[in-house]
């Protein structure tokens, strides 16, 4: 059988929408109760439907007020405040194109990005560095005085046309502006079954700051759009006290990436959430031993997902559709996906190759900004299909096991191998902390397979659990201790600066 899924999208959105609209549309119905709360140990703050409505649409009259015109992009430099999300669905309100973008940039980084999107306004926060551009700066707390406005108007239109550009993580390159249309919003729907397991009655925690991507998206913008609220703790709050907040404010769900789950086993082997029905997981692989402790300690499941910014998430278990062992998930109903090899034509299933969504995916990005060439060598040469960049194997039975990046796996003696299964191996030698596997060029003719490690194993102890839990060419050949692996500014493990840094004579 061939790697394919083949399940097109049959509900299109509305031929006059707006995703703002769309997400705030339960707010008719629950003006009083809660749609946001911001928790700490000692209380919470407490923003209703009606007040989130009013300073979405307030911050939209502010933004044309100011003389922005639909079209126009909005830069947000803004820190872990709810004035991310307003100002955000306030601009797509309007018309406006919000460009949400990470407090920790430089300014170098983020005058380059800004170059690509030519932002007419940047909303920004004190001491969060700003672009080198002529562009009118609407501070944070201008933005507050905006919820006193009268609401605009909702700006109707096509579904297709741009409501919001992200920006790629910039792992494989230059940082990307990632184009993407209002109906993507209205794709996400498949995300709540097919992962969340959402429903209006959820109370949904989501361990990410306002201003990450992941936490606008699956931890305000999902639940908002069917009416269950969203919990995000406040700034400050530490990984150890996590658990405590989910207990007292009832979450249900608990989203977070998956070194937010070590993190809190590690304070936590045993947790009593009675309220919390599972988790979920996205950004980076979660490791087999990290869902094994969480289950341990808590007595439920956490739910991956598979997917990058140029079509949010779209292969997942879910409560009614659980990974089998070893896999990231299914192929979300309502997707068209495939597994290819090099030539674009199917692999058979249980064949490795490179992870592909169709190009009538109502949730895949429109493009890169500015960038067509960019754009077209992302897709197959037929243009039929997107190319993720991720090496997948599709089970006989449909599932999707993922084996990593095309850009990270490693090659052994003409044996390809994933750093994802190196490092699941390691990270079960005692002491050997986190761990991260890349290949490192010894000579100008070989390769070798190398562990980076932040534990106080030594390297003999790591080369005697590699020779007992791995086949010999995947056998890491290189170690080296370091203080912290690096990671990109969405927590996920930076293997290019892991072997840009790599000793030029490394040591055995």
């Amino acid at each position: 059988m061939l790697s394919v899924h083949a399940s097109p999208f049959a509900d299109p959105a509305p031929a006059s929408f707006n995703m703002a609209a769309h997400v705030l549309a339960p707010a008719a119905a629950r003006a009083d109760r809660s749609a946001l709360q911001i928790l700490s140990p000692t209380g919470a703050e407490r923003w209703s439907w009606a007040r989130l409505e009013a300073a979405v649409r307030g911050a939209g009259t502010g933004f044309l007020d100011a003389g922005l015109v639909p079209g126009d992009r909005v830069l947000l430099r803004l820190g872990n405040t709810p004035e991310f999300p307003v100002a955000y669905l306030g601009a797509i309100a309007a018309g406006l194109v919000p460009v949400p973008t990470s407090p920790q940039l430089t300014a170098g980084e983020i005058t380059r990005m800004a170059a690509q999107v030519a932002p007419a306004a940047i909303v920004a926060d004190a001491g969060i560095a700003l672009p080198d551009s002529p562009a009118r700066v609407i501070g944070e707390a201008e933005l507050r005085g905006f919820e006193a406005l009268a609401p605009c108007a909702w700006e109707m239109g096509d579904p297709d046309r741009l409501a919001y550009v992200v920006f790629t993580s910039g792992t494989s390159g230059q940082p990307r502006a990632v184009m993407h249309a209002h109906r993507a919003i209205w794709a996400r729907r498949m995300m709540h079954a097919g992962w969340y397991g959402l429903t209006p009655a959820d109370r949904i925690l989501h361990a990410g700051a306002f201003n990450w991507t992941y936490t606008l998206g699956a931890g305000l913008m999902d639940p908002w759009s069917v009416g269950a609220t969203a919990l995000i703790p406040a700034p400050g709050v530490p990984v150890q006290a996590l658990p405590l907040l989910l207990r007292r404010f009832d979450a249900t769900i608990f989203a977070a990436a998956p070194g937010v789950y070590r993190q809190m086993l590690r304070h936590h082997p045993k947790l009593a959430l009675p309220r919390l029905r599972h988790g979920l997981s996205a950004g980076e692989a979660l490791p087999a031993l990290t869902r094994q402790h969480w289950r341990a300690a808590t007595g439920t499941e956490i739910y991956e997902a598979l997917g990058m910014s140029e079509c949010s998430t779209f292969v997942s278990g879910a409560p009614g559709h659980p990974a089998p062992e070893g896999c990231a998930g299914w192929p979300q109903e309502g997707r068209t996906l495939a597994v290819l090899d090099p030539e674009g034509a199917l692999v058979r299933r249980g064949s490795p190759g490179t992870l592909a969504v169709h190009r009538t995916d109502p949730g895949l990005f429109l493009g890169y900004m500015g960038a067509p060439a960019a754009t077209a060598a992302r897709f197959s040469a037929d243009g039929e299909w997107f190319l993720t960049g991720d090496t997948v194997t599709m089970t006989e039975a449909g599932a999707i096991r993922y084996e990593g990046r095309a850009d990270d796996m490693m090659n052994a003696g003409g044996f390809r191998v994933s750093p994802l299964e190196v490092e699941a191996a390691m990270a079960g030698c005692p002491e050997a902390g986190e761990v991260a596997a890349v290949e490192i060029r010894v000579s100008a003719e070989a390769s070798v397979i190398a562990l980076a490690h932040t534990g106080a194993a030594t390297a003999e102890a790591l080369a005697a659990h590699a020779a007992a839990t791995l086949a010999r060419y995947k056998q890491p050949r290189l170690f080296r201790a370091v203080a912290e692996l690096p990671r990109n500014r969405n927590g996920k493990i930076d293997r290019r600066a892991l072997r840009d840094a790599w000793p030029k004579e490394p040591a055995a």
